[in-house]
């Protein structure tokens, strides 16, 4: 959901808030996938759980730290 939100607010007005949104709906979801028994974890759990996290939250850095450094255009 967090995801379909970002896109939203990203086609919509902001890109950055909406990478924001993005990035942080990954790292929920890394910490849910994280606390979750497996068979409560639904579609996050894909591999091992470790793994998921890490992905997840690999992903959600790299969109945060994009949001921030790709410079204005003018």
């Amino acid at each position: 959901m967090a995801v379909g939100v970002g896109l939203v607010v990203a086609a919509a007005s902001d890109w950055r808030l909406g990478l924001r949104i993005i990035s942080g709906g990954l790292a929920v979801a890394g910490g849910l996938r994280l606390v979750l028994p497996e068979k409560d974890a639904g579609m996050l759990a894909v591999r091992h759980r470790l793994l998921d996290v890490g992905i997840l939250v690999a992903v959600g850095a790299v969109l945060l730290v994009l949001a921030a450094t790709i410079p204005e255009q003018s």
